[in-house]
């Protein structure tokens, strides 16, 4: 018995000193895939910024490059971490996990289906999508300004401060709708003048009160109009278009909006149009055929 144990102690000890052993003679190997993973981190981090640089200043769509600068960063780190397994002595478990990689990419397509398709998108968007950055764009529900293009989601900054992360699937399959992609957008509002008035006059004055609008943006291609809309209770009701710039849709256009429906109202009581608000007719049923009405009138004070 006692030879027997002290068989399996010699057996563990030899194995712990070849095992000890391995180690000293690996620690070259290891220390050199730790230099090229610090090193391959590094480099890619540098070629990163450098090629975002680099797509920016030649294509000036800051979207694309900030992408494109990433995928390469993140392309570069994990080749410099595969050529590190194989420095340090470790190429089977390099091998092992491509080839795991390659085994499960079924099982994990399905686990990460969405994450998959969103990435996937990201790729996408980056050479061809229906906006830049800075764009005022209205994507399902979420309206606001593009701020940034990740992997995996679009982020849009809404008008009252909120910061929406929408996932980059949903920006390639929703109607995305760009209010500044040309810069002109189409305002319009209804004013109601009165039955005796002159719609022909309220139509000519309206157009005036426009083209003194230094804002408010015409040529052959952008036309201002006024037309009948709506014979209303009390008013024959007048819409009113123009274009605004929309470069900067959050202020800008709303600013010259109100500035347009101030200066049309006030033209029209300057010159003599009357703005009727809602009449209210009252009906008597029943054979009746006085209605008491009375004035109430405020009680002079007396000393």
């Amino acid at each position: 018995m006692q030879s027997q144990a002290k068989q399996e102690l010699e057996t563990i000890e030899g194995s712990f000193n070849q095992f000890y052993q391995n180690l000293i003679d690996q620690l070259p190997g290891i220390g050199l895939g730790l230099l090229i993973i610090i090193l391959g981190v590094l480099i890619g981090i540098w070629l990163g910024r450098f090629f975002t640089k680099r797509i920016s200043a030649r294509t000036s769509d800051p979207l694309m490059s900030k992408f494109l600068g990433k995928a390469i960063r993140f392309l570069i780190i994990i080749t410099s971490i595969m050529l590190a397994l194989k420095a340090a002595g470790l190429g089977g478990v390099a091998t092992g996990i491509l080839t795991a990689a390659g085994a499960s990419a079924v099982v994990l397509g399905f686990a990460f289906k969405d994450i998959g398709e969103n990435f996937i998108a990201g790729i996408i968007l980056a050479f061809n999508r229906p906006f830049d950055v800075n764009d005022t764009v209205e994507i399902g529900n979420n309206f606001g300004k593009v701020k940034a293009l990740e992997f995996r989601y679009t982020k849009l900054k809404t008008f009252d401060g909120k910061d929406v992360y929408i996932p980059n699937s949903d920006v390639l399959t929703k109607p995305a709708t760009n209010y500044t992609e040309d810069g002109f957008f189409r305002w319009s509002f209804l004013i109601g003048i009165a039955y005796e008035d002159n719609i022909d006059g309220a139509k000519k004055t309206v157009m005036e009160a426009l083209r003194k609008e230094p804002t408010v943006i015409e040529d052959p291609e952008h036309q201002n109009f006024v037309i009948e809309d709506e014979l209303a209770t009390s008013t024959v009701n007048l819409k009113v278009f123009f274009w605004v710039d929309t470069t900067d849709f959050r202020m800008q256009a709303m600013i010259t909006k109100g500035n347009v429906v101030r200066a049309v109202k006030e033209a029209l009581e300057d010159n003599g149009y009357y703005l009727p608000a809602d009449i209210q007719e009252i009906k008597l049923y029943g054979g009746e055929t006085d209605f008491p009405v009375g004035v109430a009138t405020k009680k002079e004070k007396t000393d």
